[in-house]
C-alpha cells in the first residue's frame, strides 16, 4: 500500500512542547488542562501518534492547527467546496446538529441539481 499522506507527529510534539514551555507548564499539567492522559503524552514523546480524540484535545488546548502537520508526497489538493460548507455548518454554534445536518443535505441536493455536468 502506497502512503499518500501522513501526520508528522514529531513536528506536532515539538510545537506542543513549545506551547508547554511558553505557558511554563510541566507535562502533567498539560495532561490535566488538555484532558489527555499522561501516558498519551509519554507515547508521543517516544514518537507515537496520538489517537484522533487525543489529537483533537491537544489541538483545542494548544491552538495549533493539526492541518499544519499533515504531510504528503504530492501537493495537497484544494478542499472541495461542499466539504468546506459542511465543515462550516457543523461548526456553527448557532445551529443545532439537526439544523446543520438539514442545511447540509439541502445544500448538497441543490448543488447536485444545479452543477454543470461534464
Amino acid at each position: 500500500m502506497v502512503k499518500k499522506g501522513w501526520f508528522d507527529a514529531e513536528a506536532f510534539y515539538a510545537a506542543l512542547d513549545s506551547v508547554r514551555q511558553a505557558r511554563k507548564l510541566n507535562w502533567k499539567q498539560v495532561a490535566g488542562e488538555s484532558g489527555v492522559s499522561a501516558s498519551t503524552l509519554t507515547r508521543m514523546a517516544q514518537g507515537k501518534r496520538p489517537d484522533v480524540d487525543g489529537l483533537a484535545a491537544l489541538v483545542a488546548w494548544s491552538g495549533l492547527d493539526a492541518d499544519d502537520y499533515v504531510r504528503s508526497e504530492e501537493g495537497r489538493p484544494e478542499p472541495e467546496p461542499l466539504a468546506m460548507i459542511s465543515t462550516y455548518l457543523r461548526s456553527d454554534r448557532n445551529l443545532s446538529n439537526e439544523a446543520a445536518t438539514a442545511l447540509d443535505e439541502m445544500i448538497k441536493a441543490t448543488y447536485e441539481r444545479l452543477r454543470h455536468k461534464d
